[in-house]
């Protein structure tokens, strides 16, 4: 029976296990989108191909599975790369699978070629993977190479792309569809018996062993494990921002990322277990003196990216394994050996424990006055936090909003945080969001955004009331870009800015900007929209939402001069510095 490349794709999705793919549909590739229909698979469309690729990263994030993403030859694929490099940096498992110019004329360009350029190229550096299937026949290796690059070592992008008379065309021949054991790896790495004998032996003699989360733990959904090895060591547990979501930040052992309580524990451990984590510049590459001398703090460091180990810290031990897998392993074999001094290493974890809730008491008492107009950030995320389950998805997207809603937020629950730690990458909120919400259809999702943020990727809206997405957008407005607003204004006088808290208007340069009602237009749109003003009408407006059963937004006016002033800033502006300048 004949078969066109798109039901050929579509096959072998099927066979991967996709459920779900997003993307905009296109005469290019409608071989691909019908045989997604005769697949079962279910596609997805946003009103941009990048939130295609948002909304696929956080599929992948929250399901574990593959998340797929399409766009169009020439201007789609053009459209697609923002969310291709901000997914592949946060290490989301996503394939990006492109339509093509005919094959006769594709490469090399015989110039003016309309609608073509050379996407296997451009997305190479920003992709695990990038490749290109010109004939019907070569589907299958491009493919299986995709799906095996995708699933080694770190989680990140892979990019397909295919020839629109291939994907179109049809064709006599039917390759075998394999199941995913046949062309890639589907256990995890194996892990040393050796490596675990040296690791417990060397947690079990620490006077201090701290446990250091990163991204890895999230993907591997061990944060319970690690919760566990936390409590069986007494050791106190420190996260990369991307690794944050992985442990409930309620336990004594949980570390919060407040200065300079985090440098402290950091630097007083002389054992590491670095799970996950590739001491990024945001962990200040794990130098002093926010981390312990590399001569006398040892080391060691779980990753399933072999690359990773050593590269910013000195190690004691390098481990090449699913952190998962390790830390069932670990577990096991400190039933044999004899932890250090239990008792003092709990006597520092309560001191730090009491000490960490005196700061967050301190940072709570700046949300006092619920009916301030406009209202205080904080009281955003502490409402939230209230109002919503614990197991509710929370997506943060913007620039001094996510350094409010990172700051106040308490994260409960493993895997329910999604944002764009590692690219700070301004719109992925709104896509993420929906992206959350088809995969976990039974659970609250909703997003905390600035209006900057939201003010790029505002059409979606729409997309979720189409696709009866009932997330929830709160929408911080201060009608400025804050974060640049705040550096702009200490770099030209900073002595008024420090006296004064803002600048005389009119100082500032293009950092401010009309409103927009996103109330009225998420109404517009057939979504449901609030306004508020004052923190006392927060929760009643989300009990209206919740009770409409649609996608929702909620326009909050916050105090412009008080969201400037985001705590913590000075810190994230010192962590794009080397260490000790």
């Amino acid at each position: 029976m004949p078969l066109t490349g798109g039901d050929l794709v579509a096959r072998m999705l099927a066979a991967e296990g996709v459920e779900v793919v997003f993307g905009i549909v296109d005469g290019s590739y409608f071989g691909l989108t019908e045989g997604l229909r005769h697949a079962g698979i279910r596609l997805v469309s946003p009103r941009h191909e990048t939130s295609g690729a948002h909304m696929a990263g956080a599929y992948a994030r929250m399901t574990g599975k593959l998340g797929v993403c399409i766009a169009s030859n020439g201007p789609g694929a053009a459209n697609v790369l923002p969310g291709v490099a901000v997914e592949n940096g946060e290490g989301h498992r996503v394939l990006v699978l492109t339509s093509w110019r005919r094959g006769p004329i594709v490469g090399p360009d015989r110039g003016g070629t309309y609608q073509y350029f050379d996407q296997v190229g451009v997305m190479r550096p920003m992709t695990k993977w990038s490749g290109a299937a010109r004939s019907f026949d070569r589907i299958p290796e491009a493919l299986h190479r995709a799906f095996r690059v995708a699933h080694e070592g770190r989680p990140g992008a892979v990019h397909v792309s295919v020839p629109e008379d291939v994907l179109n065309g049809s064709f006599e021949t039917s390759p075998a569809i394999l199941e995913p054991r046949r062309y890639r790896r589907t256990e995890p790495l194996a892990v040393s018996p050796e490596a675990v004998r040296r690791a417990a032996e060397l947690l079990c003699g620490a006077t201090l062993p701290l446990l250091q989360v990163g991204s890895g733990v999230v993907h591997g959904r061990a944060g319970g494990r690690v919760e566990e090895l936390a409590r069986v060591l007494s050791a106190p547990i420190t996260t990369s921002f991307g690794g944050r979501p992985a442990v409930d930040e309620r336990l004594p052992h949980k570390i919060p990322m407040l200065p300079p309580l985090i440098d402290e524990v950091r630097r007083e451990a002389d054992v590491v277990l670095a799970l996950g984590t590739r001491f990024g510049e945001t962990d200040w590459w794990g130098k002093p003196p926010y981390w312990g001398d590399p001569e006398t703090q040892r080391v060691i460091q779980v990753d399933s990216d072999e690359e990773i180990l050593g590269l910013n810290r000195p190690l004691e031990l390098g481990v090449l394994a699913d952190v998962g897998a390790f830390l069932d392993a670990l577990l096991v074999e400190l039933k044999q050996h004899e932890p250090g001094d239990l008792a003092a290493r709990q006597a520092r974890i309560d001191d730090w424990a009491g000490r960490a809730g005196d700061l967050r008491t301190f940072l709570r008492s700046a949300a006092q006055d619920e009916e301030a107009e406009p209202l205080h950030s904080a009281f955003v995320p502490l409402v939230c936090r209230e109002f919503f389950d614990d197991d509710a998805v929370l997506v943060i997207d913007g620039g001094n909003t996510a350094v409010w809603t990172n700051l106040y937020h308490e994260h409960r629950t493993e895997g329910c945080l999604i944002s764009t730690f590692k690219f700070g990458m301004l719109g992925a909120g709104p896509g993420q969001a929906l992206g959350a919400k088809v995969a976990c259809p039974e659970r609250p999702v909703y997003a905390i955004v600035g209006d900057g943020a939201m003010g790029m990727h505002m059409q979606e809206i729409e997309t979720a009331v189409r696709n009866a997405l009932p997330v929830i957008f709160l929408v911080l407005c201060d009608q400025q870009w804050g974060m640049v607003k705040f550096s702009q204004s200490m770099a030209l006088d900073a002595e008024t800015m420090t006296a004064q808290r803002s600048l005389p208007e009119g100082a500032n340069l293009n950092t401010d900007f009309a409103e927009i009602r996103f109330d009225e237009l998420a109404r517009s749109m057939g979504a449901h929209g609030e306004r508020v003003s004052r923190a006392s009408e927060l929760r009643p407006a989300l009990e209206r939402c919740v009770a409409s059963g649609r996608p929702a937004v909620v326009h909050v006016d916050v105090d412009p001069v008080t969201h400037l002033w985001a705590p913590g800033l000075d810190v994230f502006k010192k962590m794009h510095l080397e260490p000790g300048e």
